[in-house]
């Protein structure tokens, strides 16, 4: 059994574990398929808005697809989410993929 199954296998078992969503989700990336990627990311952000690590996975691949301002908006989101459970780390990861898509670089002056 290939480990996409096995992850659908393990979401029949558990299905409110968002963190096998996430991780099927990340193998959809892997393999490159775009359509499963999306619907999975967007599931992710609907279901489990909370889930901190799915904003900079799935504005990365916005990024990838060429979809810039959804990219940005989707930092924010998770900037606010981050922020609100005091996750500072993700929180300074985001903001810094965030500035890193608007071209700015942490040492300019502002």
């Amino acid at each position: 059994m290939d480990r996409i199954e096995q992850l659908k296998e393990f979401i029949k078992e558990t299905p409110q574990d968002p963190f096998l969503h996430y991780a099927l989700t990340m193998e959809y990336v892997k393999l490159g398929d775009v359509e499963q990627s999306r619907s999975g990311f967007e599931h992710m952000v609907s279901t489990y808005p909370d889930y901190v690590g799915t904003y900079y996975h799935y504005a990365k691949f916005l990024e990838k697809q060429g979809e810039k301002e959804s990219a940005e908006k989707i930092y924010e989101a998770g900037i606010i989410v981050a922020n609100r459970m005091r996750n500072r780390h993700a929180m300074g990861e985001l903001q810094a993929a965030l500035n890193l898509l608007r071209g700015i670089d942490d040492d300019d002056d502002y």
